[in-house]
């Protein structure tokens, strides 16, 4: 351990974000991010890349000299999301002349060409490991050239960019510790769009999470395609650990002790961390976790499908039986733990056996939370050149009923184990439905309302549950929790 506590110790000495060199700010930059987690954290990049370069972000469409769009390509409704806003840009783009567009992220691969030369609907288009390139680029824009850099990198982390926190609550902050994904799930195109996987370095990681404690952020989610994953031994692809010297290997720092080093830094600092894949997770991490109080017992944990045909299709590294292991043992270890998953009702060759399967292992589990959808097949994915998308959407339509159905009747059975008690939430916002009253987040991710009264955003405070929907807990604050 001598290794990471040196970490630690020289988080400080080590050398700062980047922040010199900065222009001044006489252009407004409109940026938008659709998608997963990563995309929103990969725009606060791209604010910050672009603040040194003059621009400074703002919410006002009409105004702005550059829009860009974070794009996903891992759902149909998110690339039609983007056409959509594509439409919207170039209609304000006929009136404000010296506006430019440009898209970015995933959609970048694979549509390059038919947004630049057969749409004609952008003037740049930047893959997630070129966003250092955008001055480049622009430059080329504004010379009258399309500019387009989609390459994929092997090192970049963007671990030396301080992120422009966009639309923050001041209260919580995501730090991306890991780019791209090796798991080659069938279904997937994250591999293809973000590259191979890479972990970055603990110490800048510990230096951005210092920056956002010292700005008075109050909870921090450890970002990555698969956190779990993380590995650090001195930079370089995951897949090439293996060739590292022994001293590499020997000093490397794994998902589970750069969660320990966090925590141990930053004892009244909250941490959450997503996500995770099932064939990753070891209990290592797990007993990390209740160790440390800061540490959120909430787990994301996607299974995608209950049936061990469809895992295996979906080239998913689990089994349903491993899967419950997994699952049996970490409640052994964090009796409070809250899970959630990601499920694809209506996979390629999906039969009502496997979706009585996937109901099964619903029902055994019985999940906090859960994101659901119904399979459409993703160009560029396994599944889109090998396999037949071959189940009904009548089908796909009524099993997602279902799994919905189900999910509500554990998300309520799982809020109603909360009554009576009183637990800590950390406030981070007012209520949508209610001015006057606060909304915040207890350890397990479940999210509470609560009367205002003297207390304020980023407050850690004891309230006690009397009530509760599927969604949401209902309280009356009994005081401020010890974390304050």
């Amino acid at each position: 351990m001598e290794h990471v506590e040196k970490i630690i110790d020289e988080k400080i000495q080590g050398k700062a974000l980047v922040t010199e060199n900065k222009k001044e700010n006489t252009k407004k930059l409109f940026i938008e991010s659709y998608g997963c987690q990563m995309n929103m954290n990969d725009s606060e990049i791209v604010a910050a890349i672009l603040d040194k370069e003059g621009y400074n972000t703002t919410q006002i469409l009409e105004e702005a000299d550059l829009v860009l769009v974070n794009t996903c390509s891992i759902r149909e409704k998110a690339e039609t999301s983007v056409r959509k806003r594509l439409q919207k840009y170039n209609a304000v783009k006929q009136v404000n002349k010296k506006m430019k567009v440009g898209v970015l992220g995933c959609m970048a691969e694979r549509l390059k060409e038919k947004f630049l030369e057969e749409e004609k609907i952008v003037d740049l288009v930047v893959g997630p490991d070129a966003y250092k390139d955008l001055p480049n680029l622009l430059e080329e824009v504004y010379e009258g050239r399309d500019a387009v850099n989609v390459i994929l990198s092997k090192d970049e982390t963007y671990g030396d960019i301080s992120p422009v926190r966009l639309n923050s609550n001041g209260v919580t902050a995501f730090v991306s510790i890991t780019r791209g994904c090796d798991n080659m799930c069938t279904f997937c195109v994250v591999p293809f769009t973000r590259g191979r996987e890479r972990s970055r370095d603990p110490k800048s990681i510990l230096e951005e999470i210092q920056s956002m404690v010292d700005k008075n952020f109050k909870e921090i989610t450890l970002l990555g395609q698969n956190v779990d994953s993380f590995l650090w031994y001195g930079g370089g692809l995951k897949k090439d650990f293996k060739k590292a010297s022994e001293m590499a290997q020997a000093t490397a720092v794994g998902f589970a002790e750069l969660l320990d080093m966090c925590a141990t830094k930053f004892p009244k600092t909250r941490f959450r961390f997503s996500t995770s894949n099932p064939q990753d997770m070891s209990l290592e991490v797990i007993h990390v976790m209740a160790k440390h109080k800061n540490i959120c017992k909430y787990l994301h944990l996607p299974v995608q499908s209950g049936s061990n045909a469809m895992l295996k299709a979906m080239n998913r590294q689990h089994t349903r039986e491993e899967y419950k292991t997994l699952v049996d043992n970490i409640f052994k270890i964090v009796p409070e733990m809250s899970l959630s998953q990601d499920m694809i009702v209506g996979f390629c060759g999906e039969t009502e056996e496997d979706h009585q399967d996937t109901l099964e292992l619903m029902k055994y589990v019985k999940y906090d939370f859960g994101f659901m959808f119904a399979y459409s097949e993703r160009p560029g994915t396994l599944a889109g050149k090998k396999m037949k998308d071959d189940v009904p959407f009548a089908v796909k339509k009524r099993r997602l009923q279902e799994v919905i159905d189900l999910q509500q009747e554990h998300a309520l059975y799982r809020t109603q184990q909360h009554l009576g008690k009183i637990e800590e939430f950390l406030i981070e916002g007012t209520s949508k439905k209610n001015p006057n009253e606060w909304k915040g987040r207890n350890t397990q991710n479940t999210v509470a309302v609560f009367a205002k009264d003297e207390y304020q955003l980023g407050d850690f405070v004891m309230v006690k549950i009397e009530d509760c929907t599927s969604a949401t807990l209902k309280g009356t604050v009994v005081g401020y929790s010890d974390n304050n």
